[in-house]
């Protein structure tokens, strides 16, 4: 038996030249299902009986740009942003929307390279950082970095890819 999907996911493909969509769904899928599975098992987080939607928006760096500029007076790309519909703190139920995750091209092949690894490694990475923001995690502080970081690379491990923080203890 298939387990139920514990959120839903809406892909836009806004801006760029992302290439085959239909891989980077599964890809983000296969992200979100093992970033929400390990929430689920690891930090008690609750999901509702009808699955939550997220939206994962593909743009290019122009897009991100005016995303940045305006949400966060950042006039500069960035690899991800992450709207949440709701305000939600760490544990809490979720509402039928998480909220936006925004995605830039560019960026993420630029980093990728900079990395030295794979850019579909990079994107389920940056889908997993986006995923936990909705959900309240931050890094704003050095003790929430060092949470969010050691899921993240959790998360990471369980797909079988390498740690993007470096020697993170796991949580």
């Amino acid at each position: 038996m298939i387990p139920e999907p514990l959120f839903s996911l809406a892909l836009a493909l806004e801006a760029g030249e992302w290439g085959d969509e239909a891989r980077i769904e599964a890809l983000a899928q296969t992200a979100l299902e093992a970033a929400a599975a390990d929430l689920t098992r690891n930090e008690a987080q609750p999901f509702p009986s009808e699955p939550p939607e997220v939206s994962l928006v593909l743009a290019d760096d122009a897009m991100m740009t005016g995303i940045n500029s305006e949400w966060r007076a950042q006039a500069k790309p960035t690899n991800v942003l992450s709207f949440p519909a709701f305000p939600l703190t760490p544990g809490a139920m979720p509402g039928p929307m998480l909220g936006d995750i925004i995605l830039a091209r560019e960026t993420i092949e630029r980093e990728a390279g900079d990395l030295g690894k794979p850019v579909d490694e990079h994107i389920t990475h940056l889908v997993v950082h986006g995923f936990l923001h909705l959900f309240g995690y931050d890094h704003i502080q050095n003790e929430d970095a060092e949470k969010m970081e050691a899921i993240e690379t959790r998360i990471l491990t369980s797909l079988n890819l390498s740690d993007p923080y470096g020697d993170i203890e796991p949580v």
